[in-house]
């Protein structure tokens, strides 16, 4: 092929060269890398921890274990006894309002599940506990709002604990149904009822296997859980209540005996027309966060 110069001349291109198969390749792979997206560095050249996420770890603990709590928690409510009195009118007062305004079987329902939501409703004590023992200011107002420092995972566990009380309380309105048809007015009627009927006590005897069933589920996934997601604003609730059961399994007796020791207070408390739980209360919950600072490890 030719072109026309500026003069009226002939300039002559020079035929086009042949192009091989493999050059062509080449070309390809060589515009291939210059289009390819350069790679981030890896976490490790970064200099990050690249380790993976463990749960945390559980002590062995002594049988007598739980005295060393009670104790340790007594000694809390001596040493933040307005706060921790304060917590405990207010909860004394709830467990007073659910007997005094739900009678019947949803009364005795809510009376016995209170033991399913306290850990819960004692966030603010495990808050004081934790304050006192990193020598920060023990006041009442920061702990009212103590949730909002991991209120994903406490807001999701308590939901939890509302759908645990809500399964108990159907489960112990058919209980009671099945062994009073026409229904009871209250604890003191039972307990009326137990001196002249027989059923009455096989209802005792029901009753308690099942709401221990549903007590043990709760207890061994509360245990140390709500102390923990407050200590440890990065866990999640789930992983939480596997560290709790992970707890219990480690520590089988002295958990045991705690919670018995809780249901015990606790019922001691609401035989003395609640001024029991004014003081019982708090002691359990600061007794609740050295439980957890016992068994896990820091």
């Amino acid at each position: 092929m030719s072109l026309r110069g500026g003069f009226g001349g002939l300039v002559v291109r020079p035929p086009l060269r042949p192009v091989s198969f493999e050059q062509r390749i080449a070309t390809v792979r060589l515009e291939a890398k210059e289009m390819q997206v350069p790679e981030k560095p890896s976490a490790l050249d970064r200099g990050e921890d690249t380790a993976e996420f463990k749960l945390p770890g559980i002590r062995k603990l002594d049988d007598l274990a739980p005295l060393h709590w009670l104790g340790s928690g007594f000694h809390d409510m001596l040493a933040m006894p307005a706060a921790s009195l304060f917590y405990g009118i207010i909860l004394a007062l709830m467990g007073y309002l659910l007997t005094r305004y739900y009678g019947g079987a949803i009364g005795i329902a809510f009376t016995t599940g209170f033991l399913i939501i306290g850990p819960f409703l004692a966030i603010g004590l495990y808050d004081l506990s934790r304050r006192r023992a990193v020598g920060e200011p023990t006041q009442l107002a920061p702990t009212l709002t103590a949730w909002r420092g991991n209120f994903p995972a406490i807001s999701f566990y308590a939901v939890i604990l509302m759908l645990s009380l809500a399964v108990w309380m159907r489960v112990s309105v058919v209980v009671i149904a099945l062994f009073f048809p026409d229904g009871i007015e209250s604890v003191g009627e039972l307990f009326a009822a137990l001196g002249g009927s027989a059923d009455a006590w096989v209802f005792v005897v029901v009753y308690l296997l099942v709401g221990a069933a549903l007590a043990m589920f709760a207890f061994a996934t509360s245990a140390v859980a709500l102390p923990m997601l407050l200590d440890r604003t990065e866990m999640d609730a789930i992983s939480a209540m596997i560290v709790s059961f992970n707890a219990i399994r480690v520590n089988l007796v002295p958990m045991l005996w705690w919670a018995l020791i809780i249901v015990v207070l606790t019922t001691t408390g609401f035989l003395s027309w609640f001024v029991g739980l004014v003081f019982v209360l708090p002691m359990i919950g600061h007794a609740t966060w050295h439980a957890y600072r016992d068994c896990v490890e820091q």
